[in-house]
């Protein structure tokens, strides 16, 4: 009884080793060969309606024109800053406010100067042709002599012929003759030169004063450089100037605060070389962001930046979308977007389940059902649309694909 229950020992322990061996090395179990093997699931090729789109990430950035940073043109203390982050601002309202007792007083003297010149305008308008008017005068006062002595000439002369007055009397009659052309002849050129002197000195004089306003008209633009407004409508997004700081205007201006008007935003979607080709100016578009996880915003596409935006060695082109739908207080610069591009729709495709498709030896392919497992064959596909690809040839409507490759046959060759 004892040898008995030792060799029953043995036995046992003897199994219980080979299981463990077995276990190891990966020996085939006894109730392995009875596990039915899994089924290959198939699917029908049909006809479905593609509404195909491309997927992208973004942000939301401001459009152009719709974030400025606002400087000052002249150098100067920034005495009041009327501002600060957050402040919705109107165009045209005030920002700051530079020291301007310097410019002020340009601009007296120069309104001086306006002045002194209007003044001197008046002057030549009044008073030469007064000056006019006296050579005038005296031309007529000539004229008038002239013609006297030209009578008491010519009568002299007739009688002296006769023998009834002196030559010399008729001689004296010459001389006042000759004398009163002379001077007729400078009153003439006085009038002349009068006239040519009120012309030229009025036209002088119109120039200092219009030289005046224009000097007028600088500085009173200068000082109002010294009053920085907004120049869009908009909210501040920084302050980089604090009142009492002095600031020296060069080539850069230098820059108070940046203003963006957050009712003008775009969303910059980067879309992936291989997919710009199918995205088109006016195409619909759908975005969501972060911060508003269960909205989704529409838009449309507004272009193509022509210019590829490399990040990571991944070539990518910046797409802009224009947002249709209201986001007024809810959108923010820099939010990430998640962006989806709807391309043209398309009705009637034959397709097939993107699973069934496999790369055999460079080439695409899928397993077509057969009463003897499965066929290797080769097909060309088209548009994706989530779990849909088209096939564009190989396959006929009513075909069954496998999804799964069948074990009889891994290496085969598409036909």
């Amino acid at each position: 009884m004892k040898r008995k229950g030792v060799k029953a020992l043995l036995l046992v322990v003897v199994l219980a080793g080979a299981a463990a061996t077995a276990a190891v090395m990966g020996w085939p179990r006894l109730w392995d060969a009875q596990d039915p093997a899994p089924a290959v699931a198939p699917a029908s090729v049909v006809r479905r309606d593609f509404s195909s789109s491309v997927l992208a990430t973004g942000a939301v950035k401001p459009q152009v024109g719709s974030e400025v940073r606002v400087g000052s043109r002249i150098s100067g203390k920034v005495e009041r800053l009327f501002s600060n982050i957050g402040d919705v601002l109107k165009k045209g309202q005030p920002i700051a406010e530079l020291e301007k007792a310097d410019l002020e007083a340009t601009v007296a003297e120069r309104q001086a100067e306006c002045r002194l010149a209007d003044a001197k305008l008046v002057a030549i308008e009044v008073l030469a042709p007064r000056e006019i008017e006296k050579a005038e005068a005296d031309v007529a006062q000539y004229e008038a002599t002239a013609a006297l002595a030209k009578k008491a000439f010519d009568r002299e002369s007739q009688l002296t012929t006769q023998g009834f007055s002196a030559q010399e009397v008729r001689d004296q009659c010459q001389e006042r003759l000759a004398v009163s052309e002379a001077n007729l002849l400078a009153s003439r050129k006085g009038l002349e030169l009068a006239k040519s002197r009120y012309a030229e000195d009025a036209r002088q004089a119109r120039a200092d004063a219009e030289r005046a306003k224009a000097a007028l008209d600088n500085a009173q633009v200068q000082r109002s450089y010294a009053t920085i407004v907004a120049p869009i409508a908009g909210v501040i997004a920084s302050v980089s100037t604090q009142e009492g700081e002095t600031v020296a205007a060069g080539l850069n201006a230098p820059t108070f605060v940046t203003i963006i008007n957050l009712d003008r935003l775009q969303v910059d979607a980067f879309v992936d070389e291989v997919d710009i080709g199918k995205v088109h100016v006016g195409q619909r578009a759908a975005f969501s962001v972060d911060a508003f996880p269960g909205k989704e915003f529409e838009g449309k596409v507004a272009a193509i930046y022509p210019k590829a935006v490399i990040q990571e060695n991944v070539v990518n082109y910046d797409t802009v979308i224009e947002i249709t739908s209201p986001y007024s207080g809810l959108l923010r610069p820099e939010m990430t977007a998640t962006v989806t591009i709807f391309l043209e729709a398309r009705s009637g495709v034959l397709a097939i389940p993107a699973k069934a498709v496999k790369r055999v030896r460079g080439k695409t392919a899928v397993y077509v059902a057969t009463a003897g497992g499965g066929e290797l064959r080769e097909v060309k596909v088209g548009w994706k649309d989530g779990p849909w690809l088209e096939v564009v040839s190989g396959l006929k409507e009513g075909e069954t694909v496998l999804l799964e490759s069948p074990a009889a046959e891994p290496n085969s060759a598409p036909k």
